[in-house]
């Protein structure tokens, strides 16, 4: 479904990403672990193609995006939720959401988003800024799967969330994955929500994948040696 060839993203004369190469298969969720700094948000940034490409090929379903701009990407099924949420503070719960309809051609929220996060139905006068963290970053999934994605990229998710919102999260993107069919690329840090929710696990550091395991004979030792600073 998302195959990632050779892809190399630098900042000016400074490569982050040094010929990467990663694939996602239909429903499947695959989580990316690393450290701060070793390129987990920048190519999460260049598939969106909010950071440009220096080379190489990122596909969906065959199709290539790499030249495409962020907005094309969205129109043929990818759909990003940022490091930090970056939901609109000032507009309502509702409005927020329905700011991803216009890339599904769609004018009302389906009632299957509000049964997903049944928190946002309570909440959907309130404005964002006023939402928990975990309530924002609920909210932020919710808008990206409005845009109808066939793939859903999801950079740092758990950050600043108490631990039992987590485990509501992740139960949510197993069944988005199950009930949708879609595929799931999530970046994170936080080892047990990764082994929780990911069929396989890699791990990046300095631009490269150094490290892969299916999440059945993951070696959890192997990976917290990697993210320990």
């Amino acid at each position: 479904m998302l195959a990632i060839s050779d892809l190399h993203v630098a900042y000016g004369q400074s490569e982050v990403l040094h010929g990467l190469n990663l694939s996602v298969a239909p429903n499947e969720i695959v989580a990316i672990m690393g450290r701060n700094g070793m390129g987990k948000t920048t190519l999460m940034k260049s598939m969106m193609g909010i950071v440009p490409t220096k080379s190489g090929s990122v596909t969906m379903g065959g199709a290539e995006l790499a030249r495409l701009k962020s907005f094309e990407r969205v129109a043929k099924g990818l759909a990003y939720v940022p490091q930090g949420r970056m939901i609109f503070s000032t507009m309502t719960v509702k409005e927020n959401i329905e700011t991803g309809l216009a890339a599904a051609g769609e004018r009302h929220v389906p009632a299957d988003i509000y049964e997903l996060f049944p928190v946002l139905l309570e909440m959907k006068g309130r404005r964002g800024g006023n939402l928990s963290g975990g309530q924002q970053q609920q909210l932020a999934i919710a808008r990206a799967l409005v845009t109808k994605p066939k793939v859903l990229l999801l950079d740092e998710p758990t950050e600043g969330i108490q631990p039992s919102i987590i485990r509501d999260i992740a139960r949510t993107l197993k069944r988005i994955r199950d009930e949708r069919g879609l595929s799931i690329l999530v970046s994170e840090q936080v080892l047990s929500f990764a082994l929780d929710i990911a069929d396989r696990v890699l791990v990046i550091e300095n631009g490269e994948i150094v490290h892969e395991d299916a999440r059945a004979t993951a070696d959890e030792a192997a990976i917290a040696r990697f993210l320990s600073v």
